[in-house]
């Protein structure tokens, strides 16, 4: 069984194929630069065989004919016909999906009434989903919420104190953000330490240029950093994370900034960016080494503010099984992780081992540690798959 998985962004379609028999990716790729003069699509198959090319790709539904095309042209796939399901990544399911869902007309109503809260994604997102049902009509299409692990969350803690009537009639609320990556990278957890997810207490870690911690107890998120949208918690790469709303005030009343430049300026000019001039964690290292104090302060506040986050929701969980790593900085950077994980003995029992933190082991906690520290590189498309082939073993008349 052939399983698509396709991350529609803007003016891109990233996409992956999976053996679900094997268990394994069969090819995947991007489609970039859609609705531009000329477009850019990448892919790689077999052992490691790469095709680039450039065509006009007048939007997305001819994205996915050329997908189709390009599978067909180096055999992957005979046609379409020949994939059992598409998964979608779907960035915002509202309170309305709690797990992965077979999408269908209802559905998409539903996508599409959460979307002012995601604008920069859930249009997009259902523009792969529609793109998809005009090439190959039949096709079984799942929506896998990016949301949806954290809807467990109890109300004490994803809802805010603002007018009641905000949550009830405008949904604002904490919906958090990266849930596949948190619940796969947990699965995982579970395995290596050979405990039932059930029973297992995790404080998973998603570091990237977006950033998020998860309190997970006996398998289910009971709290996350991201709020209504991804700006709130951690720093991140552009993002400012936590702040005291009233800046947004100071700020509109003494530069005179309207709405549109202070969003522009907390998710796309701070966090690392707006500390030193980079979001890039990889020249942020590379500087605070060669002492750039801006540098320095960059690294400084981004490990701080994870620490505090591990320290809060070590309290809410209580006993605490295995902080994990995940993302791009946390599986690369062992700079990072040190930094994180220092000072940290004496209230939490976290002891790294610093040799095998260098070595990017999956283990990289010392023996003396009360709380396993683990490196699991995350893989949200293979989550996406999984779901995805789920919903299908579901359905009846399957094959």
């Amino acid at each position: 069984m052939k399983i698509l998985v396709l991350n529609s962004g803007s003016s891109s379609i990233k996409f992956q194929i999976f053996d679900m028999q094997k268990i394994v990716s069969i090819c995947q790729g991007v489609i970039e630069q859609i609705g531009e003069s000329r477009g850019h699509i990448k892919f790689v198959y077999g052992k490691e065989k790469e095709i680039t090319k450039k065509s006009v790709i007048k939007d997305h539904s001819v994205g996915i004919e050329l997908l189709e095309e390009l599978l067909i042209d180096n055999k992957v796939l005979k046609s379409f016909d020949e994939l059992r399901a598409v998964g979608h990544r779907v960035v915002h399911g509202g309170e309305y999906f709690s797990k992965p869902t077979l999408i269908n007309d209802e559905v998409i109503k539903k996508i599409e009434k959460v979307s002012p809260l995601a604008p920069l994604h859930n249009p997009v997102n259902l523009i792969g989903i529609k793109a998809i049902s005009k090439v190959n009509p039949s096709l079984i299409q799942v929506a896998v919420f990016d949301t949806a692990f954290h809807q467990t969350i109890p109300n004490y803690a994803y809802e805010y104190a603002l007018p009641y009537e905000y949550y009830t009639q405008n949904g604002v609320r904490r919906y958090g953000f990266h849930g596949t990556s948190h619940h796969f990278v947990a699965k995982e957890a579970a395995k290596f330490l050979q405990k039932d997810i059930d029973k297992c207490n995790l404080i998973t870690l998603h570091l990237g240029n977006g950033a998020s911690v998860a309190a997970i107890k006996n398998g289910k998120s009971i709290d996350t950093s991201m709020g209504l949208t991804p700006l709130e918690g951690l720093v991140m790469g552009t993002r400012c994370g936590d702040i005291d709303p009233a800046i947004i005030f100071y700020l509109a009343r003494n530069l005179n900034l309207d709405i549109k430049e202070l969003d522009n300026i907390l998710n796309k000019k701070s966090g690392l960016k707006g500390i030193c001039g980079t979001n890039d964690m990889r020249e942020v290292e590379q500087r605070a080494k060669s002492g750039d104090k801006r540098a320095k302060l960059a690294q400084e506040i981004f490990c701080y503010r994870i620490k505090k986050y591990i320290g809060a929701y070590s309290v809410i969980i209580g006993k605490v099984d295995a902080l994990v790593f995940t993302g791009g900085i946390a599986e690369h950077s062992s700079i990072i992780r040190e930094k994180i994980c220092s000072d940290l003995y004496d209230t939490l029992g976290i002891k790294l081992n610093k040799e095998a933190n260098l070595r990017h082991d999956r283990l990289i906690s010392s023996n003396t540690s009360k709380i396993k520290l683990l490196v699991i590189p995350t893989n949200e498309e293979l989550e996406i798959a999984k779901q995805t082939y789920k919903i299908v073993l579901s359905l009846p008349n399957r094959v």
